[in-house]
């Protein structure tokens, strides 16, 4: 996690959180431990935060802007503003594929990457939106129920460590998009263009599917 965030690379650094949060949850660790590296995370997180030397200029702003992005709407605050305009103005039935003026006119930077669910809203509504957060929702619950079945209890931390990092990449980017989570470059899972992205949840569903086709095995 360190060696991406000195890249630096802050949005793929902090999915390696969602790993191990489940990874020792599942593990069986109890309170006094959790509260202990708790503690230890708030003093690393706060003490990088004050130095000033962990986190670029660019990416403090990112992480701020989103409280308040009138403060700044033509530079750091400018993408969240037009992502919110292309959410409102899709309505319950949306514009239209190709017809949404936020997207069509450029008025919302790269929307087929991070904001690629602000695109798809304007375009296709409340109602489209909710249909992709369901589907969403379907490979999760499946996620799930196959770590429940797994032969051991290794093939469950895999796949649930799977579960996490979608479940996270997934509700920081659609809380980006609607402005509840700063800005940080997370991608949509099989939404987003990226190959890297694509292929790192392609091989992460097969590792997955793997465990599941070994649940009979002794």
């Amino acid at each position: 996690m360190l060696m991406v965030l000195i890249q630096p690379d802050l949005g793929t650094a902090l999915t390696y959180m969602p790993i191990l949060v489940a990874g020792l949850f599942l593990g069986g660790i109890n309170i006094r431990q959790a509260l202990i590296l708790l503690t230890c995370g708030t003093v690393l997180i706060a003490g990088a935060w004050s130095s000033g030397k962990v986190l670029k200029p660019y990416q403090k702003a990112r992480l701020t802007s989103f409280l308040n992005p009138d403060s700044d709407p033509r530079g750091t605050g400018y993408q969240l503003k037009q992502s919110l305009i292309a959410v409102g103005s899709g309505g319950v039935w949306g514009k239209g594929a190709a017809k949404g003026t936020q997207t069509q006119g450029d008025f919302l930077p790269i929307p087929h990457a991070d904001f690629i669910f602000a695109a798809f809203g304007e375009e296709h509504g409340f109602v489209g939106a909710l249909f992709v957060l369901l589907l969403y929702f379907f490979i999760l619950m499946r996620l799930i129920q196959n770590a429940q079945t797994a032969a051991d209890l290794s093939g469950s931390l895999i796949i649930m460590g799977v579960v996490a990092v979608l479940a996270f990449q997934i509700a920081v980017n659609v809380g980006m998009v609607i402005g509840f989570m700063p800005v940080t470059g997370i991608p949509l899972p099989l939404m987003s263009y990226g190959g890297s992205s694509v292929l790192f949840t392609f091989l992460a569903l097969g590792v997955a599917m793997n465990v599941r086709m070994r649940r009979f095995v002794n």
